[in-house]
């Protein structure tokens, strides 16, 4: 994918999102524009600019809203349990047709998927999603071509992730697709991002 300028990464956050869903991929996409020579914009927004809690009860101020954050190269749409709501939101949904409409790549974490499917923009394709949402990712779009385990689906203009901590692998994948291979392991060094779980 070639890069545009400037390069505008935003990650949607909403009431109910998962935690580690948006601010994982933030701190990788943010860790990386301190360092890189493309100067990519990182930033989060909300639908209507106000601050949120998330599904764990932390609660995140947006840098902007939904209809000032301005053209994206990225949208990442994280999942959690707030995606319930979204995912029969004909406002949201409609928006999600827009963004789609002009954004090159839009991304997904967990059951942001679900809304993906919902709005309609999996049909026939292939995607991923939280291990316990596969089948209701089915139900939302029965053509979806499900990868049970992949951590994350990159179908071209299209990339969605398993859960949680998934989300942080598929936003390393961007950093090498929007810069390097190299940019993206020196992400993950500053992050010291190495999974060697003790359990």
């Amino acid at each position: 994918m070639s890069t545009q300028s400037p390069l505008r990464v935003g990650v949607l956050v909403f009431d109910g999102v998962e935690e580690l869903d948006a601010v994982g991929p933030w701190e990788v996409l943010a860790s990386w524009a301190q360092r890189s020579s493309l100067r990519p914009e990182v930033l989060t927004f909300s639908a209507d600019g106000a601050g949120v809690r998330c599904a764990k009860g932390l609660s995140l101020v947006p840098d902007t809203g939904a209809e000032d954050v301005g053209p994206l190269t990225v949208l990442v749409h994280p999942g959690g349990r707030g995606t319930r709501t979204l995912l029969t939101d004909e406002t949201h949904l409609a928006w999600v047709r827009r963004m789609r409409a002009r954004t090159p790549l839009m991304t997904s974490v967990c059951t942001g998927a679900l809304v993906y499917a919902a709005a309609g923009l999996l049909a026939g394709r292939p995607a991923t999603t939280h291990h316990s949402a596969l089948d209701a990712l089915v139900t939302a779009e029965p053509s979806v071509l499900v990868d049970t385990d992949a951590r994350f689906v990159d179908d071209g203009d299209l990339i969605t992730s398993a859960g949680v901590s998934a989300g942080i692998d598929m936003a390393l994948h961007l950093v090498a697709r929007l810069e390097s291979t190299d940019a993206a392991l020196a992400v993950r060094r500053d992050l010291q991002y190495d999974p060697l779980p003790p359990v």
